[in-house]
């Protein structure tokens, strides 16, 4: 598989499928896990980060079930390689960013990533589609299983899985809804969610995880820890407050819609306006407008624009995506034109102002 081929799809993360998928963009559970037999990634020598590397991508080849994944030497990537890979949710910014010996285990069909090296020696992430957590813990307990069959994991008898942070001592387990909450934006109420969340222990982070910013409303909900909880406990945590989350999102919606449709209107309309006539725009502008606009789609104010279409548009205008698709490196300049560009040829071709609701 190489990463072009990536480039032309939406990802799993985007697909727009699967339960309450309007807000819930994907269910992500991801698991902590280091060898035994080798010094944890903070105390690694450069010798060691590279036999651990080593070791794991034997055992990776040995795997049938891994038969048809896609390895990649994360350190001998272009950064926009590694860009791309962050992009799409594969891997992690931290991972993109450090050096040394470390790598990604690609399952074809994106739903779930192993990466080598990170802060821990594997972090295993499974990802689908809308709100589906149950699903992601069931695939994800079968990868799991199959690489303790291969390694030897570090292991405590009283306190559970060994991991760098003390955060993710226990299960190892971090689990995660990524969410499009536009309306709640809109309608301030979003802190007053966000502090309810805190008092429940549970983080909120932007679009690309831990010290990221929330770009398009999209916010990322888990578990701050795992210590003295069991799996069954943190999926449960996670997936009881998801509901209300969306319930919340439904009521800010509705209101917008009975309080202030016209202004609404206008906002997604001219939002919808500026993605297809702009001749340079930025990534930020780009996922903000974006965000209206998919909102305007899932309440019917504009109804020629897919939302697999406004998805795909979502990742495909990010920065690696664009040069991907191009197959070529843009300074910023050169990528604001590409982007407006892009965004022409993709809603132009189906939307016209016909295409918006009259009021």
């Amino acid at each position: 598989m190489k990463l072009e081929e990536l480039a032309g799809k939406c990802g799993e993360w985007l697909r727009g499928s699967g339960p309450d998928s309007d807000i819930v963009v994907s269910s992500r559970i991801r698991l902590a896990r280091n060898l035994a037999d080798y010094p944890f990634i903070r105390k690694c020598t450069g010798l060691d980060r590279a036999a651990v590397e080593k070791t794991l991508r034997d055992r990776f080849a040995q795997i049938a079930a891994f038969r048809d994944v896609t390895y990649l030497d994360v350190n001998g990537l272009p950064d926009v390689d590694r860009q791309f890979l962050v992009e799409r949710q594969l891997i992690s910014r931290e991972h993109a960013d450090s050096d040394g010996a470390r790598g990604v285990a690609i399952d074809p069909t994106e739903q779930f990533s192993v990466m080598v090296n990170e802060e821990d020696h594997l972090r295993i992430q499974v990802m689908h589609s809308g709100l589906d957590l149950q699903a992601a813990w069931e695939q994800i307990n079968r990868i799991d299983d199959l690489l303790e069959e291969q390694v030897n994991y570090a292991f405590h008898d009283s306190l559970g899985y060994l991991t760098a942070c003390p955060t993710n001592v226990g299960t190892g387990m971090r689990v995660s809804v990524m969410l499009h909450l536009p309306a709640l934006v809109l309608t301030r109420q979003i802190d007053k969610v966000f502090r309810s969340l805190h008092k429940i222990s549970l983080a909120v982070r932007g679009l690309y995880g831990e010290g990221s910013q929330a770009m398009g409303d999209f916010y990322q909900v888990s578990n701050q820890i795992t210590l003295g909880k069991t799996e069954a406990e943190l999926l449960q945590q996670v997936g009881d407050v998801a509901p209300a989350l969306i319930e919340y999102e439904r009521k800010a919606r509705k209101y917008l819609i009975d309080e202030s449709r016209r202004e609404l209107h206008d906002r997604v309309s001219r939002a919808y306006g500026l993605l297809c006539t702009a001749q340079t725009i930025s990534s930020e502008e780009t996922m903000q407008l974006l965000s209206s606009v998919r909102m305007g789609v899932n309440l019917g104010l504009i109804r020629d624009v897919a939302i697999p279409t406004v998805n795909q548009l979502f990742i495909h205008t990010q920065p690696a995506h664009l040069q991907k698709l191009r197959g070529m490196e843009l300074d910023t300049a050169d990528r604001n034109i590409e982007r407006a560009n892009y965004l022409q040829r993709h809603l132009k071709g189906g939307s016209t102002t016909d295409g918006m609701e009259k009021n």
